[in-house]
């Protein structure tokens, strides 16, 4: 039964009012506005303001329903209060008090997209897919996203129990983390083996861009580069400018990431620069379940133009684009507005991008690893004719891949393919491009 209290229509006038204010005359010309669901959404209103067990005031309740309705359109576009607006631009400057986990919304659940390098949540082996059903004994379902989020954020050195549901396991288990101050080395770069560099970008920030350029200015003044691996793997995403700028370091030119959307402004294009800065050099870009939305634009755009070997296992899928929308000074809409796709046009969502060579992480060990005794071992054998002696070298090369094998079997893969390339002569770095007049076409 309807309880036909004066708030009703107050608040049907009042909704009405501002809906016809605020929808673009686009949407208006599509038909009339649903009276019928607004006064359904008033009386609902009343049933609850009146008959709830707890009395809840308008605004908050109002907010409650703002949240609802973002919270059904996909697990990336929400409200943002102050707290929730301040914790996203906190996220993206490398530095903040939590746990260390990207993560998003599945099924009411809240489910973990990456760990962050070096956070409490990876030392306490959190993994990408993992579940959270309970936040300190409190049950997840039924919580937002910034709700759930406000709880893991606290100050530095207090304890959260997570309760995890893990993919494969038979039941739920417990994980005490400590919070401390995440700090977010976007890069890091090291040799793996002489002329085999590597570059791990565990988030992408405003300054990724030009910290992957000292990291490859750095590997190429040391010494000759002969192949780089470029690591994506748990990496949640970011900015999308630096994950064009960090494309556009391996391109000479080109789309990087188009995107399409309702709104003639969100349909976009993002070139690369017109030069390599790795002059050409072989690449292999490493992927995973944990590597989403700007990871997959770098890892799509690279394969697409046929500029990168893609190995590892399929990426998470995360293609749409979200905009931050200000209602106020402290209140704001994060709303998808549009979806991401590759050069080649193919869209990201929910697909993700498949490796060139599918590696799964598998724990590797060597089958014959006993010494083994050469014709260099026997007493009184003859020299080397050529005057050469690479027992020595030879035995250090097999201890470095023994434990690059064992520690990070995707890895060695990627390190063994690029050494294959060198093989066969596609290794040669191009030259540098002459200089023109500095006239240009289009076609």
């Amino acid at each position: 039964m309807r309880i036909p209290l004066p708030i009703t229509k107050s608040l049907l006038a009042t909704l009405a009012l501002a809906v016809s204010t605020t929808v673009p005359a686009a949407l208006e010309e599509q038909g009339k506005l649903p009276l019928d669901e607004l006064r359904t959404f008033a009386d609902v209103f009343n049933q609850i303001r009146v008959g709830y067990v707890e009395e809840i005031d308008d605004s908050t309740l109002l907010e409650y329903a703002i949240q609802g309705m973002l919270m059904g359109l996909d697990p990336h576009s929400m409200y943002l209060t102050e707290d929730a607006f301040q914790n996203l631009q906190d996220s993206t400057s490398g530095e903040f008090t939590g746990l260390g986990l990207e993560v998003g919304m599945e099924d009411g659940y809240v489910k973990i997209i990456s760990p962050i390098d070096g956070s409490p949540a990876a030392a306490a082996g959190l993994q990408s897919g993992d579940i959270i059903l309970k936040l300190d004994k409190a049950p997840v379902k039924g919580m937002s996203l910034s709700e759930a989020i406000d709880i893991m954020r606290g100050p530095k050195g207090s304890e959260i129990n997570l309760t995890i549901g893990r993919p494969g396991e038979s039941q739920p288990f417990d994980v005490t983390v400590v919070r401390d101050v995440i700090k977010v080395a976007s890069v890091r770069q090291r040799w793996l083996e002489p002329g085999y560099g590597y570059i791990r970008i565990a988030q992408f920030q405003s300054a990724t861009g030009a910290d992957v350029t000292k990291s490859l200015e750095k590997l190429m003044g040391e010494q000759e580069l002969k192949g780089l691996v470029l690591d994506l793997r748990n990496n949640p995403g970011g900015i999308l400018r630096a994950s064009v700028d960090v494309a556009g370091l391996f391109m000479d030119g080109g789309t990087v990431v188009y995107t399409e959307g309702r709104l003639a402004n969100s349909e976009m294009y993002y070139q690369a620069q017109d030069s390599d800065s790795s002059k050409g050099v072989p690449l292999v870009v490493l992927i995973n379940g944990g590597s989403a939305s700007a990871s997959e634009i770098v890892a799509g755009a690279l394969q697409d133009h046929g500029r990168a070997v893609v190995m590892g296992t399929h990426s998470f899928g995360k293609g749409s684009v979200q905009t931050i929308l200000p209602l106020s000074e402290s209140r704001a809409v994060k709303l998808t507005t549009a979806l991401y796709f590759t050069p080649d046009g193919r869209s990201i969502q929910a697909e993700g991008i498949a490796p060139d060579i599918l590696v799964e992480r598998a724990k590797v060990t060597t089958y014959d690893n006993a010494p083994r005794i050469t014709e260099a071992d026997l007493s009184g054998h003859l020299d080397n004719a050529n005057g050469k002696n690479g027992a020595k070298k030879s035995t250090s090369s097999r201890k470095l891949s023994s434990e690059l094998l064992s520690s990070d079997n995707q890895l060695y893969e990627a390190l063994t393919l690029l050494k294959g390339l060198n093989i066969l002569g596609m290794g040669k770095q191009k030259p540098a491009p002459e200089k023109t007049d500095g006239s240009t076409g289009e076609s």
